[in-house]
């Protein structure tokens, strides 16, 4: 296929070399002749660099080349063209007149696609003569690197075009996933999930960035935290896609923004583009605080009270015996031990409230922490110091031949912290899928390749399970009155119908 690729810029010129590479005529232009020849050796010293490391034979990168082809006009005839792309700035305006201006040129057997980020796909091709032409193809950044394209069909878009782009994407090695034309499409829209969540937990002061993000990479096994995302990504650009999706999907609560964000975006703090956001960054920077040493009495007895699963006291007595820890389990704990409590959607304090537990040294464990590399202990305000430092000198210990256990102390929360991210995760995505934005196979596709979570998040409910991740919703929604933690439909009908969340399910079109 020939294509027209319009903008030269970081975008562009990575879809031009993607394109190239799969084997299609790629004409590569910009209303800024400097900017294509700077996009051509771009990709010129990208491919080298392919063949230097062995990913790519030379003779590969030369036909690559020879079918990259520089245009000095953007709005020249091409009757060739099958498709065109549009990789300009994030502006309607702007965009709408690309199109117009292509629709001149090019012949009405051509498909246009748009680059958008953000912006409606339906809204763009309303500008056109024949928005029926018109899908979005949303390309992440590094083209080459991010195998994963979003198909965007608009209201008009014609049916057969999202199946014409899936078969370009995938012809190319790329995957592509078809999502409906709503705000931030799918990878954008369910990665809010993970950012939302970790700013309402630093709201409350439940622990710093730099401790939840511990607990995200360490206990989830994500591989970068929350904080460090954003300032990778830009908190400005972060904050204006939380509010975007917000606004888009009238003020939904599960989206809900920070207030924190704001000043700091208007203060610069960034992230690493400028020196300062969550962290410090740059040669002048501080070395990150380390955290700080275990120094309590790590052999002093602990009863496990009941939580709200039997099996999470079972496991953790366990887990403590096998290091060597002195650990009871039953109704009532013995005089002077520490008692933790595994906590699933509720609070320690509430824990003390029911059970009569001794409140100075009543501290909450987080079930999903043993499965992972990191112990999480949850402290109350009426907890004593010293048998906090305790508690976490015990969590720290383990069986013999194996490494301390790092322990993270957050304040009491209802879930901790590692439940709330993952219930948040976990939600956005059956939100999508219970309104039919997307299916869960591309749902979790998207989200493993575009955000690099170790799972899909539809698959990584069902890992828990989908009961026990309703009871987790249920929990959350009752103990904090927050309707962002309210069951979905989705979650909820699988639990009760023992239908696992990656399952699509029936619907009253299979059964016409």
């Amino acid at each position: 296929m020939r294509i027209r690729i319009v903008g030269a810029g970081a975008m562009g010129r990575g879809i031009a070399q993607w394109a190239a590479a799969g084997g299609h005529t790629v004409e590569l232009c910009d209303v800024r002749p400097e900017a294509v020849t700077a996009a051509v050796d771009f990709v010129r010293s990208m491919l080298e660099r392919a063949v230097q490391k062995g990913r790519m034979p030379a003779g590969d990168m030369a036909a690559a080349l020879d079918r990259l082809v520089p245009l000095d006009d953007p709005w020249a005839p091409g009757p060739e063209v099958g498709l065109a792309i549009e990789a300009v700035r994030e502006d309607l305006d702007t965009k709408a007149e690309v199109f117009g201006k292509l629709e001149e040129a090019l012949p009405d057997s051509a498909v246009f696609a748009t680059n958008t980020s953000s912006l409606s796909v339906t809204r763009i091709g309303a500008s056109l003569r024949d928005p029926g032409r018109l899908a979005g193809l949303h390309f992440f950044n590094p083209v080459p690197l991010m195998r994963i394209v979003e198909v965007v069909p608009g209201a008009a878009t014609r049916p057969g075009i999202p199946q014409v782009l899936t078969e370009l994407v995938e012809s190319c090695g790329h995957r592509a996933v078809t999502v409906a034309d709503t705000p931030g499409f799918l990878v954008n829209h369910a990665g809010r999930g993970l950012v939302t969540e970790a700013l309402a937990l630093l709201e409350e002061s439940v622990a710093d960035p730099a401790g939840i993000d511990r607990i995200a990479r360490d206990v989830l096994g994500l591989r970068m935290g929350p904080f460090e995302l954003m300032d990778l990504t830009g908190l400005d650009v972060t904050a204006a896609v939380i509010d975007s999706i917000w606004q888009g999907f009238r003020h939904e609560d599960r989206l809900r923004p920070s207030y924190l964000t704001p000043n700091r975006v208007t203060a610069g703090l960034h992230g690493r583009k400028t020196g300062q956001g969550w962290f410090a960054y740059g040669p002048e920077a501080p070395a990150a605080a380390p955290e700080p040493p275990v120094t309590g009495d790590a052999d002093r007895p602990v009863f496990v009270a009941d939580g709200a699963y039997a099996q999470d006291a079972v496991a953790l007595r366990a887990a403590l015996t096998a290091a060597g820890v002195t650990a009871g389990i039953g109704p009532a704990p013995t005089e002077g031990a520490l008692v933790m409590v595994p906590v699933w959607g509720t609070t320690v304090a509430a824990a003390v409230a029911s059970a009569g537990l001794p409140a100075d040294r009543t501290f909450g464990v987080d079930p999903l922490a043993p499965a992972g590399r990191r112990r999480v202990l949850a402290v109350t305000p009426a907890s004593d110091p010293a048998a906090a430092r305790d508690a976490r000198a015990v969590l720290a210990r383990a069986a013999d031949g194996e490494d301390a256990w790092p322990v993270s102390v957050v304040r009491d929360t209802a879930g901790s912290v590692a439940q709330r991210l993952l219930v948040s995760v976990v939600s956005v995505a059956a939100s999508i899928a219970e309104r039919s934005l997307a299916v869960p196979a591309d749902i979790d596709l998207a989200v493993t390749t575009g955000l690099g979570y170790p799972a899909g998040p539809l698959a990584w409910g069902d890992r828990i399970g989908a009961a026990r991740m309703l009871e987790l919703q249920r929990s959350l929604h009752a103990t904090t009155g927050d309707d962002r933690y309210r069951p979905t439909r989705w979650l909820t009908e699988r639990a009760q119908l023992g239908l696992p969340l990656t399952a699509p399910g029936t619907s009253p079109a299979d059964c016409a």
